[in-house]
């Protein structure tokens, strides 16, 4: 009996130092090491993930009570890397063009440190990489057109950073991407042809310019959002954009737009439920075939170029619930249905040449543009 049991416990202490031994590839460790190299040692806190990084030990070794205690995950077998999640300790240093030797890492998320300096092109040998999450750290230089040869990324969010240039023109090669957020940087130039699956697009803040393109967004049926504002975008936003089959939220205000182009929704249907254009120089009358879109509950024209009246059909959108025409030059009465007391529709008709905006509504906060503005803008007296 006594020899079966110390049979037994001696399986689980060789058990033990089996899972303790050194079971990481050596390109993985030399690549942690790198990685952390070209880390500021003076940015890295005590308490921080990256101090237990401590390579006496095994970075895949378990159990991981003292060293490596968070930040890295290693594959079922312990022997490759497949996750790097640094936590936001505010680490400054550059990313290693060596990380490329993790080629079993499925995450990268840098986000919410200070890293800066260029994303290493290196990065397209990270063929099984699913997410590249680099947001809010300081990398500049362009976005390297080798990220698009990486087939299985499905998330890049690379949003408040310096990068600048234009976007890769082979952006449409990343066939598996769903979610792409290059927000808040210095992106110029043209909107690429955009990848197949993609649901979700946020470009916002940067310096884009030209029209949006039917090529661009040619079979992307899945597209849900769309935000594109503060840019420097132009031209007619055209009918077939509002009738991309999937598209719920577009934001594309603060651009430089000047026509509007809608019409009613294919077959009467659509799942668009908030745009808004507001901030731009859009003219001519307010597209009442907005109020087609049968789940449209948020739309933005404030601040604009539009002349004429109200479309009476707004006001008898059930759907509606944020109404923004402020800061156009529209005239004549508002419709009544906005101040039945049934009315749930909030935001504002104020700041144009309307006549008899019930000043106890909010909607008709702010006040109207004075009659000499008015009269001004339509070359003489202003139509009722």
């Amino acid at each position: 009996m006594f020899n079966i049991i110390s049979r037994s416990l001696l399986l689980l202490l060789l058990l033990y130092v089996s899972l303790a031994q050194a079971l990481t590839s050596p390109q993985d460790i030399s690549a942690l090491k790198a990685f952390k190299a070209s880390i500021k040692p003076s940015s890295i806190p005590s308490w921080s993930c990256l101090a237990s990084w401590d390579f006496s030990v095994d970075p895949c070794a378990i159990p991981r009570r003292t060293h490596f205690t968070c930040a890295v995950t290693c594959s079922p077998d312990s022997t490759r890397v497949t996750q790097i999640t640094l936590d936001p300790a505010g680490y400054s240093g550059q990313l290693t063009p060596l990380v490329s030797q993790l080629t079993q890492l499925i995450t990268l998320d840098l986000s919410d440190n200070n890293f800066f300096g260029p994303i290493p092109s290196s990065i397209s040998s990270l063929h099984s990489l699913q997410s590249l999450t680099l947001k809010s750290n300081s990398f500049s230089g362009s976005i390297p057109d080798s990220v698009t040869t990486l087939k299985s990324l499905e998330f890049i969010d690379l949003s408040h950073n310096s990068l600048s240039g234009p976007l890769p023109k082979t952006l449409n090669s990343l066939s598996s991407l769903t979610r792409l957020d290059l927000s808040y940087n210095k992106l110029t130039g043209f909107l690429p042809k955009l990848p197949r699956n993609l649901l979700e697009l946020a470009i916002r803040g940067n310096s884009l310019s030209g029209y949006l393109s039917k090529a661009c967004f040619d079979g992307l049926t899945q597209l849900e959002v769309v935000e594109l504002s503060e840019n420097s975008l132009a031209g007619t936003l055209e009918a077939w954009f509002f009738h991309l089959p999937s598209l719920q939220q577009v934001d594309l205000a603060n651009n430089s737009f000047t026509r509007v182009e809608i019409s009613k929704p294919p077959g009467g249907n659509s799942d668009l439920v908030a745009v808004n254009l507001g901030f731009n120089k859009i003219e001519g009358n307010v597209p009442a075939n907005f109020a087609d879109y049968p789940l449209l509950s948020s739309l933005s024209l404030r601040y604009n170029r539009l002349r004429g009246a109200i479309p009476l059909e707004f006001s008898k959108k059930t759907s509606l619930r944020r109404l923004f025409l402020d800061g156009n030059f529209l005239i004549g009465k508002p419709p009544s249905g906005f101040f039945a007391g049934s009315t749930s529709v909030s935001g504002s008709l104020g700041d144009n040449c309307l006549q008899g905006c019930p000043g106890s509504s909010q909607l008709c906060t702010p006040s109207q543009k004075s009659y000499a503005v008015c009269k001004q803008a339509y070359g003489g007296k202003p139509r009722s």
